[in-house]
């Protein structure tokens, strides 16, 4: 699928992964197991960073931190896409919705477990670079579309998966509407200074059960309604 690398970038991101299982195993209270999904771990070592943030900070694609994209943006740490892609517990039929594109890095990563993939950017110059690096990469099952993400994607729904990749205060309604009976959403929840990382699992009669899993800090969710 990708175009062939520089044996030291393959060496670089293979070392991120190493610290991303060392970081696991030092959260695994929180996480609830101390080493991460083997495909999630195999995602995670094929999908090439580098090729999904500016030039300027290309150097650091490797380095387990948040980086900025631009548009007053981050991409956010290796550690953090790895677990929250773990959580979601990918199955290879699902369809996933990822609400906040960015320049398109976890995508690439979801990508690779599922079998089809919807992502919504609000950040037009970003989704459409996200877009067009995603299919240079040959992520034919994926389909990106510039707009308000909390609205989620309703004429693809209902979706067995979600990630959303910004903070709104509660979880919103009109995302917990388009996930699957069974389905599963991982979404940081809270104000800027006292968030968490939660899962929410939808049940039969739309109740839902929602656990926190550790403290994070994510942008809040922009939404136009």
């Amino acid at each position: 699928m990708h175009k062939k690398e520089a044996p030291h970038l393959v060496d670089l991101r293979l070392n991120m992964v190493d610290e991303i299982a060392q970081h696991a195993m030092a959260s695994g209270v929180r996480i609830g197991k101390e080493e991460l999904d083997d495909r999630v771990m195999d995602a995670m070592r094929k999908v090439p960073r580098h090729e999904f943030v500016p030039a300027e900070v290309r150097n650091y694609a490797y380095f387990d931190t948040p980086l900025p994209i631009g548009n007053g943006k981050t991409i956010f740490q290796p550690f953090m896409a790895a677990v929250m892609t773990d959580l979601l517990d990918i199955q290879p039929t699902d369809s996933i919705l990822e609400v906040g594109t960015g320049l398109g890095y976890h995508s690439a990563v979801l990508a690779e477990l599922a079998a089809v993939f919807f992502t919504v950017g609000i950040v037009a110059e970003l989704g459409e670079l996200a877009g067009e690096k995603l299919r240079e990469l040959g992520y034919s099952n994926v389909h990106v579309r510039i707009g308000d993400g909390s609205a989620g994607w309703d004429e693809h729904a209902p979706f067995d998966k979600m990630l959303v990749a910004a903070a709104p205060t509660s979880v919103p309604d009109f995302l917990l509407q388009q996930l699957e009976v069974g389905g599963r959403m991982v979404i940081p929840v809270g104000p800027e200074t006292a968030q968490e990382l939660v899962v929410v699992d939808k049940g039969e009669n739309n109740v839902c059960e929602a656990r926190n899993i550790f403290p994070v800090r994510f942008a809040p969710l922009v939404t136009s309604h």
